[in-house]
């Protein structure tokens, strides 16, 4: 089975989700950006905090 005919069969169950971002101080869905703020939004550099404090004790930082 392929992964597209999975998510054919549970299309049914699937339920829409809201992406929020941190704006100008405050919260905000996606959904609501313009052209250029959605654009922005997709060209952001996501990091993962642990292995940026890995780096910063050893020194690598």
């Amino acid at each position: 089975m392929t992964n597209s005919e999975i998510l054919e069969g549970l299309q049914a169950k699937r339920t829409k989700c809201t992406v929020w971002s941190r704006v100008m101080g405050y919260h905000r869905p996606v959904e609501g950006f313009n052209i250029g703020k959605k654009g922005e939004h997709k060209e952001r550099a996501f990091f993962k905090e642990n292995k940026l404090n890995e780096r910063i004790v050893n020194g690598k930082f």
